[in-house]
This record gives structure tokens, C-alpha cells and sequence, in this order.
């Protein structure tokens, strides 16, 4: 007995490919007595508009870009920007980018938020500003593309 069957195209689901990467890598591990200055921070090339980069803690040299709107951070495995640690509150704080204005948002946290070594409910934020996030110190960058 033969297969009599009928050849047939297995169709293949669309896959959707993003093409604008939210994480990039900014090689800083050898800034550890340097950090990035607030001339540096504010021309970071490739880069267009917000960032955030962990400039020391776990993950350093991580980049993540922040879009227009709000990005949440924390410990919630549906933040926008997830940080597994236990200093990081599920929902610490968040990020509010609105054309060339950006600014930081403590969510509650238990350990706080804090902006160049102070601690804030919500501020506005410039490139060379420090953000403390549980152990993660970030720096805001920002690009010229």
C-alpha cells in the first residue's frame, strides 16, 4: 500500500523581529574611579535621546533605552527594565520621558529612589545624573543621533 497522501506546505507562523534594540552594552568597566562626566553622558554616539546605564553593580555597562512615556523598574518579572534583586522593590520606580524632558518616579519602593546621593518621590533628571536603584547605580545618558 501506498502513501497516497498529498504533499503540503507547512505554513510558518510570521515572525515579528524587533529591529530597535531597548538594551545596549557601553563598555565602562575600566571607569570604576572615573565615572562618566555630565559632558560624556550627554553625547553618547549611537545613541538617540534618554538612557540609562548601569555604571556600577550587577550588569555594568548595560544600557537601556528609554522610550517615550513611562518605563517601569523593579523586581516584577513585567517591568520594563527587570532588576532580580532583592534590594529592588517588585515595583520601585519609573522613568517618564516626554519629548526633551525626562524624569524618575520612586513607586513606594522600601529602599528608595535616589538622585545624586539624595532621596526623591520625583525629580527631573539631565544627563550626568546619578540614579540609585537598590544596588544598581545608573547614569543618565543621553545621545546626539
Amino acid at each position: 500500500m501506498s502513501d497516497q497522501r498529498e504533499p503540503h506546505e507547512e505554513s510558518q507562523p510570521e515572525v515579528e523581529v524587533e529591529t530597535d534594540p531597548t538594551v545596549f552594552y557601553v563598555p565602562i568597566a575600566d571607569r570604576a574611579e572615573h565615572p562618566l562626566s555630565a559632558d560624556e553622558a550627554s553625547h553618547i554616539e549611537g545613541l538617540s535621546g534618554y538612557a540609562i546605564v548601569v555604571e556600577r553593580g550587577p550588569r555594568t555597562g548595560m544600557t537601556y533605552l528609554l522610550r517615550e512615556g513611562n518605563t517601569t523598574v523593579g523586581r516584577h518579572p513585567e517591568s520594563d527594565i527587570f532588576l532580580n534583586d532583592v534590594t529592588v522593590s517588585r515595583h520601585h520606580c519609573r522613568f517618564v520621558t516626554g519629548g526633551d524632558d525626562l524624569s524618575v518616579e520612586d513607586s513606594g519602593s522600601t529602599n528608595g529612589t535616589y538622585v545624586n546621593d539624595e532621596r526623591v518621590d520625583s525629580t527631573q533628571l539631565a544627563a550626568g545624573d546619578e540614579v540609585l536603584v537598590g544596588r544598581f547605580r545608573f547614569v543618565v545618558a543621553h545621545g546626539d543621533a
